[in-house]
């Protein structure tokens, strides 16, 4: 079975660590907020000015203020702090955030990244992405593994306008975790059920696949 949104949160989450400043992009990643791991600290960053995240709220904690960089209702964590986005920015863009989780289109075998645009649909604008992926050298991209077409969206080279260029070296997708190094993809962990043999058809770009390949676990 392909991992729900709310389980790609989870095994994202578990790549937190203690003191994090953590940069959670529009989409799937905003959820990892709900499941960082007990016992250690992180301090989630919004790009729109908020550093100190907390969960979502509950319906008497809402606050039509409080917004995320999706335009989502958040809570504030104990020691938040709140500022101008070209604060936020020049964080993001002096290599001060930790780890950055983004979604993405397509990823390929050299860690290039296309997530911001598709010729001929219209977008609002490219956001912080580019600023996100040259700011940062530890990004996780979480997605679908394949359209809902079924074309792969792990591939040999993207075919959408690029977002960064070999920036990426891990991804999470419904179907694994995979991480990418010397021009390949690098089967990691596949999702509970799923077999190597489906991810191997849905992986378009090169895929090392080790003999043994373990379930991931929640």
């Amino acid at each position: 079975m392909a991992l729900t949104r709310e389980q790609l949160a989870q095994r994202v989450a578990r790549e937190l660590q203690d003191g994090y400043y953590v940069n959670l992009g529009i989409g799937i990643p905003t959820l990892v907020a709900n499941y960082v791991p007990e016992g250690i600290e992180v301090m989630l960053q919004s790009e729109n000015g908020l550093l100190g995240m907390g969960p979502f709220p509950t319906e008497d904690e809402i606050d039509a203020d409080m917004i995320n960089a999706g335009k989502q209702t958040v809570t504030a964590a104990k020691g938040a702090s709140i500022f101008s986005s070209a604060e936020s920015f020049a964080m993001i863009r002096g290599g001060h955030v930790d780890l950055t989780v983004l979604g993405a289109f397509e990823v390929d075998v050299s860690g290039n990244i296309a997530s911001w645009m598709i010729p001929g649909k219209l977008i609002k604008g490219m956001g912080g992405a580019m600023d996100l992926v040259a700011g940062a050298d530890n990004i996780i991209v979480t997605m679908t593994h394949a359209s809902k077409h079924g074309e792969s969206k792990l591939l040999t080279k993207c075919s959408l306008p690029l977002t960064g260029a070999g920036c990426i070296k891990k991804v999470v997708t419904d179907l694994a975790y995979i991480e990418i190094a010397d021009n390949k993809f690098w089967l990691k962990e596949r999702a509970p059920g799923v077999s190597v043999e489906d991810i191997i058809r849905l992986t378009e770009g090169e895929l090392v696949v080790p003999d043994l390949v373990p379930e991931m676990t929640f």
